[in-house]
């Protein structure tokens, strides 16, 4: 069921989501080769603390989980695409690292994710990491009101068709409210014209999901979360959780 916010809870989710902007810039100085990925997860632990914040990712169990996820971000490294656990795997030089990060607040949830380099970055990786922001861009730039859901998942994909790079299929963005994952789905691609209006009120999470050979075949790892592509082909995201207004999208991740 799709619940559109009122303005007084969009300025509360705006408090939730500043929390999740702190949380990945901290993550994000603190990334560096050597640095374990458990480390990484240890930082954001204390950000939520500072802030009096939760995490709806840590003990999250959705239907195909094996086990609750044991982290409060998610550490996609290289191949991995999402859900990455974070583990004692160290970062090399020119690694490519996705972040995505939640919290909740006074009863909000926010979610938000970035994609970044460690080290010297390989040219392709940084073309890589680019359009993943500029699809989110896109996306962002077409959740107006007088708009429907195929519009943002149109631009989306046109972006990340343009460049060359394959979208893993059955993954994309989603509501934010009370929970982290709400209705209604938003598809990183599709056609425009098509799918539920957007209202005033209505706060999705746009992310797009890139794979960097092009090719849509992916895998679950042996921990039942993680999701590599097939081919050992890198991958990158980007997201944020955007309020759709009478006044423009608002990003309520933003610091």
């Amino acid at each position: 069921m799709v619940q559109r916010k009122t303005d007084t809870s969009i300025e509360a989710m705006r408090e939730t989501g500043r929390v999740v902007a702190q949380l990945l810039t901290t993550v994000r100085q603190t990334a560096a080769v050597g640095i374990l990925l458990r480390e990484l997860d240890g930082v954001a632990r204390e950000v939520l603390r500072e802030a009096g914040a939760g995490s709806p990712f840590l003990n999250y169990r959705p239907y195909f989980a094996p086990t609750p996820f044991p982290a409060v971000i998610c550490a996609s490294v290289n191949d991995a695409i999402m859900h990455g656990t974070p583990t004692d795997q160290r970062l090399r030089d020119g690694d490519p690292v996705s972040i995505d990060a939640g919290a909740t607040l006074d009863g909000w949830a926010g979610d938000s994710a970035i994609s970044f380099t460690v080290g010297r970055a390989r040219p392709a990786d940084t073309r890589l990491v680019d359009t993943a922001f500029e699809a989110l861009d896109a996306g962002i730039a077409a959740a107006v009101v007088g708009n429907r859901i195929g519009d943002i998942a149109h631009a989306i994909g046109t972006v990340c068709r343009r460049a060359g790079y394959g979208i893993p299929e059955g993954f994309g963005g989603h509501g934010v409210g009370r929970s982290m994952h709400e209705d209604p789905a938003v598809p990183n691609e599709g056609r425009p014209g098509r799918g539920m209006p957007l209202r005033h009120g209505l706060v999705p999470a746009i992310e797009p999901m890139l794979i960097g050979s092009g090719k849509e075949a992916y895998h679950a790892d042996r921990d039942g979360w993680t999701l590599r592509t097939s081919d050992g082909s890198r991958a990158a995201r980007a997201e944020r959780t955007v309020a759709i207004t009478d006044d423009g999208p608002r990003i309520l991740t933003a610091l």
